[in-house]
């Protein structure tokens, strides 16, 4: 009959009476026929889904309200996975021809209860033929020793689950056997259900009480839509296994263990286990771009935090808000990268830091004529060698080239991305071996998974919730974990330890009381694409010689750091977004170390980065921006090369370190902070119980004692910082510009090393050298256009200027009450003196260059002595060049200084030529300063790409 005779509608109607094997009749008529009984797939294949007592809600525990995509395809894969366990004869036959004229068996159902042919399974079994379905009548089955299962057959229950209870412990000797629709409960004299050491067993739709299976290689299992209720399953050295849609509660230990190296010795349906398990993958989900953090979503629970702040940027004359939910996706994410974040972040918050104007000069202050007489005794002095970086500064461009990188490289990638571009990932992922766990519950539980002696897992689209800890792995064993969830553990959520590894990837963990994922005693995962928040402790804890590569994640809403390393901890974390931590985004305690590379830390309620107590970890390419502190913290005998990282807008300092600390600070972006560039403090640091509240409930006690005792064998090659130790900290070719305060504070007991840093349009003091009981060395720095001092030094302190560029500051360029050295520096066109010496002030001012346009080049008073010799001093408005007290003129020594006046711009413009302006870096290395013992410290050269004039390389002194 035509299908066109008919509505579609009533075709439905009559199509939706048929049973499964008339509508497969039906589908093989015509192609208009086989569309027609696609179409009943919300009718008649989802009544024939249900209805079927061996199956459940293709969803079911997780998601029962959420229809699958099609209800005929799931259908499907229930059915022919319910048929696997009669696969094995297949496998028996010598010759595919023979199976041709080979005679079907029959298969008998005998009937087992009160009204049964049988009156117990025993005897039912005794009686039974291979592949005969053993009917278990409604009521409770008993059987007082153990089964002994040595024929292939099926055992099912009759009516709803539930109606039949069956009191035993069954003992499989056959190859295969499934059991269907049954409550098993164990018998008086054991705890185990059920145990297989060589065959196959399948379980379908049953109810598991207080019990225990037993699967042992070579045997293997499928386990589907059962509920384990303070049940558990023990799996040894399976080669592959499979449990689906199952719900686990009530655990008093560990619901699922999986115990030793998957065997070689392959059971028969291994491979078709395979195949089943690869037709149902589910496809990978792709992360939410916009998953806001402050909403409950897709189920995975409510988060701690309360609405997503934002941090105002302005940029060129627009501004763009800065939702930092996503880790600044909104800051380098998408189609607006280019205009929100395009080459320039010109200003913290205007309310905030009223950052100066980058070429500020006299024109704020003074009138057209006084403009006038300035640019005509203006000396050029734009042309020195870290002019390339204060171009980029002065024009508002955070080096455009640093930033186009961080757009490219720090935009958060998919598991797809990632999968694609990471080999030993992507085999990980994909890999079929061990145990199998899809789409289960564990709730309500000492334990979800735990995986010892070699073991292998992967775990897929799962739910563990409500446990003491969701997945223990230890012992060189190895889990795969793919999107699940995982929430509202009492400990950390994953624990690894003991040289474990695996994959953890596009996981939702959050809630946790402990750590989201716990990695200590050398265990080595592949932590990617996760989300990781609102935990009541720290996001991911590295601890004990633990590794791992942690990429991609976003970590947020923790009320401790968003990743702690600590006791020799060693993982590689990059292109990661860490935002809206209650405490730290990343903390590094306790000799801690670690690869830190292209993460964007913002919105953290403490510092971006907290480095303390031997920490050394190496830190380069990150955005630290919008803190709600300091960008950076290092505190007591903290470490660590500090390398190519952007420092923003935070609300506390740029870098706030410890005077105690030893890291070496280069060629970082820090602007545009509320407070100080980079300040160096000597107080006690009464933040360093840090690391005690940080794992106040949590043991780290192994860990502390091992950390000593354990020869790490590859610190020195995968630990590039380890190579190249330095005894004074060291803030080196820096761009410090834009702050709120201070560009440096220094109130240290430590000797310090600042060399060839642009120093630039700071809202204070250039340089502010407070407290420096041991030398402080300013070397080859540009220091400009900063709001008040170009370098301010206090009384007692001890400093050395040698090479530094001081222009246009608004107040003096360098004012001193110390003692040390001021050397060879270009001191030019700050608006009043060029350098001032007041009270107690003890200096060797030799060699300088320096011009003041309306004030003294030089001007001593109080109780100011020292030597002024050989400097020369260029005339400027007022005519004047050196103001000296006459109270002391025994103890203050001047001589040959030269003071020149020119009257053409032919002659000005010759005068910073011979040598040119400074700092001179550019085809040598800067001369060494002196050491706090008056001992000259040998140099040690160091070539850095990319940040000298015409791009050539720069040699820097280290002490």
């Amino acid at each position: 009959m035509e299908v066109s005779g008919l509505p579609v509608e009533l075709w439905q109607l009559i199509l939706s009476y048929l049973r499964l094997p008339d509508l497969g009749r039906c589908s093989l008529v015509c192609k208009a026929w086989y569309e027609l009984v696609l179409s009943l797939d919300k009718t008649r294949w989802r009544q024939l889904c249900l209805g079927c007592l061996e199956h459940r809600h293709p969803n079911w525990p997780n998601q029962p309200s959420v229809e699958p995509r099609s209800w005929r395809e799931a259908f499907k894969q229930h059915y022919l996975a319910s048929k696997t366990w009669t696969k094995n004869t297949q496998d028996l036959e010598s010759s595919n021809c023979l199976s041709l004229f080979r005679r079907r068996k029959g298969r008998r159902q005998l009937c087992v209860g009160a009204a049964g042919e049988f009156s117990s399974l025993r005897a039912a079994l005794a009686a039974a033929s291979p592949y005969d379905c053993l009917v278990l009548l409604p009521g409770v089955h008993e059987e007082q020793g153990e089964v002994l299962l040595k024929v292939p057959v099926e055992v099912v229950g009759q009516g709803n689950l539930g109606d039949v209870a069956l009191l035993a412990s069954i003992d499989q000797h056959c190859p295969t056997a499934r059991l269907c629709n049954m409550v098993f409960m164990p018998a008086r004299f054991t705890s185990v259900l059920y145990k297989t050491t060589s065959g196959y067993v399948q379980f379908d739709n049953c109810n598991f009480e207080s019990g225990q299976l037993q699967i042992h290689a070579p045997g293997t299992c499928q386990v589907k839509f059962c509920t384990f209720s303070q049940s558990s399953i023990h799996l040894r050295s399976m080669a592959l296994c499979v449990l689906e849609n199952c719900e686990f509660t009530g655990s008093e230990n560990a619901s699922v263990t999986v115990e030793g190296c998957p065997s070689s010795d392959r059971n028969w349906a291994c491979k078709h286990l395979a195949v089943l398990a690869k037709s149902c993958t589910p496809s990978m989900r792709e992360p939410d771009p916009a998953g806001c953090p402050t909403a409950k979503q897709d189920g995975w629970g409510e988060s701690l935090l309360g609405p997503v702040r934002t941090c105002e940027i302005v940029v060129g004359e627009e501004r763009s808000s800065f939702l930092s939910a996503v880790g600044a996706q909104a800051l380098l994410g998408s189609a607006q990268e280019d205009t929100e974040f395009r080459e320039n972040l010109q200003a913290a918050k205007e309310e905030e830091c009223p950052a100066l104007n980058s070429n500020s000069s006299d024109s704020d202050l003074h009138s057209d004529d006084e403009e006038d007489a300035q640019a005509v005794y203006k000396l050029p002095y734009q042309a020195h060698s870290l002019s390339h970086t204060l171009a980029d500064v002065t024009h508002s461009r955070l080096q455009s080239n640093r930033l186009h990188a961080l757009q490219r490289d720090l935009k958060l990638k998919s598991l797809q991305q990632e999968l694609q571009q990471d080999k030993e990932a992507q085999s990980l992922a994909n890999s079929l071996q061990g145990c199998i766990i899809r789409q289960c519950l564990f709730r309500d539980g000492k334990g979800g998974i735990f995986i010892y002696a070699q073991g292998q897992a992967k775990l897929e689209g799962s739910i563990f919730r409500d446990l003491t800890y969701a997945v223990r792995c230890i012992q060189n064993s190895k889990v795969i974990m793919l999107r699940n969830d995982i929430h509202h553990c009492k400990a950390s959520g994953i624990f690894l330890r003991l040289s474990a590894g695996g994959l953890i990837a596009d996981n939702n963990i959050h809630s946790n009381c402990e750590a989201g994922v716990d990695i200590r005693k050398g265990a080595n995962p592949l932590v990617l694409c996760n989300k990781i928040h609102s935990g009541l402790r720290s996001g991911i804890v590295v601890v004990g010689n633990g590794k791992g590569i942690i990429r991609s994640n976003q970590i947020y809403g923790n009320k401790e750091a968003g990743i702690y390393i600590l006791y020799n901890g060693n993982p590689a974390v990059s292109g990661n977004h860490i935002f809206q931590g209650l405490a730290a985004g990343i903390a590094v305690n306790e000799n801690g170390r670690g690869q830190i590379t292209g993460n964007i830390i913002c919105e953290n309620q403490w510092g971006g980065v907290d480095i303390r107590h031997g920490g050394d970890p190496v830190l380069r390419n990150n955005l630290i921006s919008c803190g709600y502190s300091d960008g950076m913290v290092v505190g007591e005998h903290g470490k660590g090369l500090i390398e190519g990282n952007v420092i923003y807008g935070n609300k506390g300092c740029g870098v706030w370190m410890m005077s105690s600390s030893l890291p070496h600070l280069i060629n970082n972006e820090i602007s545009h902070n509320s407070i100080y560039g980079v300040a160096v403090f000597c107080r006690k640091d009464h933040a360093a119980d840090y690391s005690h509240g940080q794992g106040r409930s949590e043991s780290f006690q192994e860990e502390r004692e091992g950390a000593g005792g354990e020869n790490d064998s590859d610190s020195e090659e995968d630990y590039p910082a380890a190579q190249r130790p330095i005894s004074v900290a060291l803030v080196e070719l820096n761009s410090i510009n834009h702050n709120g305060a201070a560009g440096l504070h220094v109130k240290s007991s430590e000797a310090l090393n600042i060399i060839a840093n642009v120093i630039h349009a700071n809202c204070d003091d250039g340089v502010a050298v407070l407290q420096s009981s041991q030398l402080t060395c300013i070397a080859n720095n540009s220091i400009s256009c900063n709001s008040r001092e170009g370098v301010l030094v206090e009384a007692e302190c001890q400093v050395e200027l040698r090479g530094n560029g001081i222009y246009e500051n608004s107040s003096h360029g360098i004012v001193s009450k110390g003692e040390g050295v001021i050397a060879e520096n270009d001191i030019i066109g700050n608006h009043r003196c060029g350098l001032q010496l007041l009270q107690a002030a003890d200096m060797k001012v030799t060699k300088n260059r320096i011009q003041s346009f309306r004030d003294y080049g030089i001007a001593l008073f109080d109780e100011a002595k020292g030597l002024v010799q050989e400097n020369l001093i260029f005339q400027g408005t007022s005519k004047k060049s050196i103001l000296r007290p006459m109270s002391n003129a025994e103890d203050c020594i001047i001589q040959n200084n030269v003071l020149l006046t020119f009257k053409k711009r032919f002659d000005m413009e010759c005068m910073l030529i011979n040598p040119p302006a400074r700092p001179h870096i550019e085809g040598g290395a800067p001369e060494s300063c002196t050491a706090a013992d008056g001992q000259r410290v040998s140099s040690i050269t160091t070539r850095v790409d990319g940040g000298c004039h015409n791009h050539g390389s720069i040699f820097c002194t280290i002490l």
